[in-house]
Parts: C-alpha cells; structure tokens; sequence
C-alpha cells in the first residue's frame, strides 16, 4: 500500500506542471480532433488580425482631393520623406492619412507650398534667366498674372477650379489702332453649386480690375458646361436693374408676404394661406429746381425796394420895352422904395403849401415878385419795388415703390360631417371681406398709388410628401450597412469558432476534476477503468453498457485478488447508512 502511494504521488506532481498537463489534454484529443484545433486556432488569429487591420484603414481621413498629377507627384514624394503612411481612395482622386496626423501634414505641406495648384503664379519670375528677351519676360509676366487670378477666384467657395486668358494687345503709338484687352474666364463649380449675378459681377470686376484698361464689360464668364454666366449680368443691365436692385425688390416683397402670412395664420391656420407679392420700384433718380415769379399787385403787399425822385425850378430873364440901345441897357436903380404889403398869417395852409403870392419848387419857397420870368419847374420820380420769388430745390428718393400687387388664396375650411368624412367648405363673404382688410392693412395698401389685391378662396389640393430618397438607396446608409455586414460576418465566425469548434474540444481536452473524497480502493478502481479504457482505443469510444460490464468485471477480479479489501468497503457502505 505504501509503494502505491508513492506511486500515486509522483505521478500527480509530474502531472502538476504546465507543459505535462498540456500534452495530457492533447493526449485525450484524436488525430482528427486535432487537426481541426489547429486549424480553428489558425482561423481565428486571422479573423483578428483582418479585423485589427480594417479597423486601423477606418482611421485614415483625406488629405487632399482633386488635385492634378503634378501636384499628387509631389505631395506623395514628400510624404515618404515624412514617413506617413498613406493611402488613395477607390477612384484614386484623394489622398488619405491617418486621422490623427491630418493637420501636422497638411501644415507641413502648406509651409513647402504645396499643393500648388495647377496655375504658375508670380513665382515664376523668380527664375528669370540672364539675357532673357522682352517678348519671353513679357509672355511670363502674362502667364503669372493668370495664374494669380485664378487662385484668387478658386478662393471663392462655389468655385471647384478656374483658368483665366488674358488677351492683352501690344501698345501702338497710333490712337486708331490701339486695341483694348479683353479676358475669359472658364470656372469649374462644384456639384450642385451656383454663382448669383452679384458673384458673377464681382469675378468681373476682380478681373477688369487687375488688367490694365480692361473694362468689366470685355470679361466673358462661362462654366464646365460651356453657359455663359455674363450674359445674366447683360440682361440686367439691358433691363435698367442691376443685381443690388433686384436684391432690394425681392426682399420688399419677402417682408411683405412674411407680414401677411404672420396675420393671416391664426385665423384660417398655419399653411391654409399662400400669399404673393408684387412689387413695382422705382429705382430712377431725379433732382428738380424752380424759381417761381408772381405778380406784386396787390397794395398792402407791396414792398418797395427802392425810391427816388428829383425836382428842378428855372427862370429865363425876357426882353423888355422898345427895340433899341435903351432897351437893351440894364435898368435903373429906383427912386422910390418898393414895398409890399404884409401877408396875413394863415392858420389853415397846409405843411408845405406855398402861401400866397410865393412860388414853391424844387424845395425852394419865395416871393412871386422876386423870382423871374418865366419860370420853369420839372419834377421825376422812379420807385422800384419787390418782385415775389420762389427757388425749390427738390430730390427724389432711390426705391419708392409706384405699385403693390397682392393675390392671396385661402383654403376652404374643413369640417366633419355626419357620416364622418372630411368635407370642405368655402369661407362665408363677411369672412373674405375681413381678410381682405387684414391683408390691405399689412400690405400697407393705397388707393391712390393704383395698389390692387385679390383674394380667392378655393380647396388646396393635398401634396404628396417628398420621402427623398429611400433608405436603401442613400449611399451613406448603403457603406454603413456595408461595414455593419463585413464585421457582423468576421464577429460571427469567430463565435462559430469559439462555440462550435474550440469550446468542445477543450471540453474533451480538459474534463472535470474527480470528486475530492478519500483515496479508497474504489476510487482506485475507477481510474485504473479509465486507463485502460483510454489505453484500449483511443479512437473507439466506448457506449454506457460497456463501460458498466468493464467496471462490474474489473470489481469481480479485484474480489478475487483482495477480499478483505472489499469486505472492509462493503462494510463502510453499510456502517454510513447505518449512521
């Protein structure tokens, strides 16, 4: 008994290390079951490392896309110096880096000048030659203007790519024969981009701009279609409206419909109502002065500007008595005093009348007898008076608007009826007025500027819904479902694996441990059956019966051998039951 004990004890420290019980739980596979460990082995650790791998080429982002091949050359040249790792996408139109070195690379590119794009610049006159004729240095300085300009208008955010040609003539000396530039534009836009007439005049006017003498007028726009995109400018300008114009129009009538929609709503409910605007503006510009004259008749308003008047009084002497030498020599000194009598003093005589016997002129007052004969007076007067007059000065304002044109359609209002459909009925004439009102008052409505409105009442009819596109065929929700697919089938074969192949084979491999209880002449006997069980075939597995007339026979023999063993286990059994 002892030596068995020993025995047993070695065997289950030499059975205790790693690598013995690793060759034990293969020792219990057959070569079959082997084979297929192995290979379930294999296929998982190529399943993960497919996985870690799609998983590493999901983290790639573009770098940059659409660039010409020039530029593609060297932006891969200098990531291979860098050590970036990169990749191209299925068209093979961007580049793609990992996501966590995108802006490092791209700012590292960008210090190098790259991309260039596919215009040369002005840094083509850097490397001007020695000796280099006018014509060459001159056709460089046009080439490099293009280029700038087609930078510049790749700037904007709807444009894709541009290139510019400049027909720049050469200068004559001669004013008949000079020629003005001109310049065409071809734009590549973007997919589903467009450019508004004011971007269409702007390109224009950037590009008269940088050219000498070019007038925006002489610049032709067309896109990759092959439309011309000037000749929507054109029309405006033949029309007499410029884009601004028609900007500020359509935002009139914006406001006003907003304004009508807004009152509208809560009495026939949001989206019962469709509201139209049109607006006529006039856009002219107009200065008017007038000086008016009217006549100054009236007396108490006249107004006297100025006045003046001159009297004048003269006496010439007349021959007196007979022809002759006497009569001709001047008179004699009297001998008697001359006197006249007194004048009465007048009360009545006016301030200013001459008094009797006295002469008044030319603001002279004196005796009649003193003044000589005859005398001659004249008297002149000239008055200026005050002409009325008027100067305004009147200038009109840009954008008055001359008429407002509304039409305004209600829908009929909608009731259930008995049987419990859905009928429509039209708005009562009080109502209609009401909102007729309503819509002038918001309209801001004038009669006398020849403003109209019509207002209709009439059944909408029901609008499909646009359901867009259907999920199936979105190409966002297609390469989710994609991916979703590719690691769903990699997940579930590793769980097929996992389950199907390798959990039963380390079930066979390791199986469950003995049940811990004293080392008896039974338990013994139990794994000398499995030995030689597991000794006699490992490729035939044995059925329950068979393993039951093994152990039955097994114990019969070691009765034979050892009876007192088995007397002293049949007396355990009965001595545990007895207790």
């Amino acid at each position: 008994m002892a030596a068995a004990g020993t025995e047993t004890t070695d065997s289950v420290g030499v059975a205790g290390t790693p690598l013995d019980r690793v060759r034990e739980a293969l020792a219990r596979l057959s070569n079959k079951q082997k084979v297929v460990l192995m290979v379930a082995i294999a296929a998982l650790i190529a399943l993960v490392v497919a996985a870690a791998t799609l998983l590493r080429q999901s983290e790639f982002r573009i770098l940059f896309s659409n660039i010409g091949e020039r530029d593609g050359g060297a932006i891969i040249a200098v990531l291979e110096q860098m050590n970036v790792p990169f990749r191209f996408n299925d068209s093979g139109s961007a580049i793609l880096v990992p996501a966590a070195r995108v802006h490092d690379v791209r700012l590292r590119l960008a210090s190098q000048g790259l991309p260039r794009g596919g215009a040369v610049g002005f840094e083509l006159m850097e490397n001007q030659k020695f000796g280099i004729s006018q014509f060459a240095e001159q056709l460089n300085y046009q080439r490099g203007l293009e280029g700038e300009l087609a930078r510049t208008i790749q700037s904007i955010a709807a444009v894709q790519a541009a290139r510019v040609h400049l027909a720049i003539p050469k200068p004559s000396v001669f004013m008949r024969e000079e020629l003005k530039p001109s310049a065409s534009v071809l734009l590549n836009l973007y997919p589903g981009r467009s450019l508004d007439p004011a971007q269409i005049a702007g390109i224009q006017n950037l590009v008269a701009a940088s050219v000498p003498q070019l007038a925006a007028s002489s610049v032709t726009l067309l896109d990759q279609s092959g439309a011309l995109l000037s000749q929507m400018k054109s029309k405006l300008l033949d029309a007499g409206l410029d884009p601004t114009q028609v900007k500020y129009v359509q935002e009139i009538e914006a406001s006003i419909i907003k304004r009508v929609e807004d009152i509208l709503a809560p009495i026939v409910g949001p989206g019962n109502a469709r509201v139209q605007i049109a607006a006529d503006i006039d856009f002219s510009q107009s200065e008017q002065t007038a000086e008016t004259h009217r006549p100054n008749a009236m007396p108490p308003e006249i107004s006297i500007r100025s006045q003046q008047t001159n009297e004048t009084a003269s006496t010439s002497p007349s021959a007196q008595g007979v022809p002759g030498a006497l009569s001709n020599q001047p008179p004699l000194p009297a001998t008697a005093p001359l006197t006249q009598p007194a004048v009465p003093a007048s009360t009545g005589n006016p301030a200013g009348a001459p008094l009797p016997g006295q002469i008044n002129a030319a603001g002279v007052q004196a005796p009649i007898a003193t003044v000589g004969q005859p005398l001659n007076t004249s008297k002149s007067s000239t008055i200026n008076y005050e002409i009325d007059k008027t100067i305004r000065h009147v200038r009109q304002s840009v954008g008055t608007v001359k008429r407002l044109s509304a039409a305004v359609v209600v829908n009929q209002r909608r009731e259930i009826a008995k049987d419990g459909k859905t009928v429509s009925k039209p708005l009562p004439d009080a109502e209609l007025k009401q909102i007729s009102d309503l819509v002038k008052e918001a309209m801001g409505f004038n009669k006398e500027r020849g403003d109209s409105i019509s207002v209709a009442n009439a059944p909408f009819t029901a609008l499909e819904k646009d359901e867009g596109i259907p999920p199936w065929r979105d190409p966002e929700t297609l390469s989710l479902a994609k991916e979703l697919i590719k690691y769903g089938a990699i997940a579930a074969i590793i769980a097929y694996l996992l389950l199907g192949v390798v959990r039963p084979l380390l079930r066979t491999m390791l199986p469950p441990p003995p049940p811990s209880s004293e080392k008896t002449i039974g338990s013994k006997i139990d794994l000398l059956a499995e030995e030689e069980s597991e000794a006699a075939g490992a490729e035939h597995v044995p059925t329950a019966s068979e393993l039951l007339d093994r152990k039955i026979a097994e114990v019969r023999a070691v009765a034979q051998q050892d009876p007192q063993a088995v007397a002293n286990i049949i007396k355990q059994w009965t001595g545990a039951n007895a207790g």
